[in-house]
């Protein structure tokens, strides 16, 4: 199994170290297994951006593969999944067992602890933004 997701893209524009890269999610999609883990199978197009030193040797329309290493889209998938999970079931049942909240009320602070939980990671995004790191080459 390769240690790197793929998906080819194109080069929409350079800005300094940044090449925002356009990605169309294709049929080969459907049977990626890593297709749960990526996200890219929920949309049509995205757009990933790539810091590398090399910017300058890209230009809009070129035609790329961009990558990320298994391991970062999986710690991409437990913070914006399994953690949101955990708080949730965590402050629901809380809720009913420690503080005998009813059903409703814990249902209402489960879904505020979310809410906390996803402000805190936009809080904290760019420190995140810097775990991730996407790899760009020239088809």
């Amino acid at each position: 199994m390769s240690e790197i997701i793929e998906h080819s893209g194109v080069v929409e524009c350079v800005e300094g170290a940044t090449v925002r890269v356009r990605i169309v999610a294709g049929s080969a999609c459907g049977s990626c297994k890593a297709r749960s883990a990526c996200g890219m199978s929920e949309s049509q197009e995205k757009i990933v951006e790539v810091l590398t030193d090399d910017a300058a040797s890209y230009a809009a329309g070129d035609a790329v593969r961009v990558g990320v290493f298994r391991h970062a889209a999986g710690v991409a998938v437990a913070l914006g999944y399994v953690g949101a999970l955990a708080v949730l079931v965590a402050v629901l049942v809380a809720g009913i067992e420690a503080f005998g909240w009813s059903e409703g009320r814990s249902a209402l602070a489960a879904v505020g602890g979310v809410a906390l939980y996803y402000g805190l990671i936009w809080l904290f995004r760019r420190k995140i933004e810097n775990t991730i790191h996407f790899t760009i080459t020239k088809q």
